[in-house]
């Protein structure tokens, strides 16, 4: 029993967690017949080897503009920030070539990447014609709402 004196459905937050670990989420939250329903987990942060991370100094020729978060001194103005919580996808397909690349003129409407949040893909357009100039997220990486994905100039 709940304090309100409601039932607790157990069998439903089992399929939440587990959701949860197919998804790589880190909270969902859900409304059911007036009752609210909230399974997070907590995510521990690993610092990256050194060795895996490329040097200032020589950046790799074709790899993507990354940004940290503590480099940001506020929003970019052409940042495209992720609608939803999901896994981000940078091709339509695995070994399919990438929507966009660092350099890529686009338009606006155009694709920039893919969001797969329970299942379902969501295509990702562009709000605005320009040129990619960052792109912040790997492929097959989970994203939060409101992270930026791209900056478009």
């Amino acid at each position: 029993m709940t304090k309100d004196g409601g039932s607790l459905d157990t069998d439903l937050i089992r399929e939440l967690a587990a959701l949860l670990d197919e998804t790589s989420l880190t909270e969902i939250e859900i409304e059911l017949e007036g009752r609210r329903f909230r399974v997070a987990r907590t995510v521990n942060v690993t610092a990256a080897p050194a060795a895996a991370v490329p040097s200032p100094a020589a950046p790799a020729p074709q790899e993507p503009k990354r940004r940290a978060a503590s480099e940001e001194t506020g929003p970019h103005p052409g940042a495209v920030s992720s609608p939803m919580v999901g896994t981000a996808y940078r091709s339509p397909e695995p070994g399919a070539a990438a929507f966009v690349e660092v350099g890529s003129t686009v338009t606006s409407g155009q694709t920039l990447l893919i969001i797969e949040a329970m299942k379902t893909m969501n295509h990702i357009p562009s709000p605005q014609s320009g040129t990619v100039t960052a792109i912040l997220v790997e492929d097959g990486q989970p994203v939060e709402y409101g992270e930026p994905l791209v900056v478009i100039e």
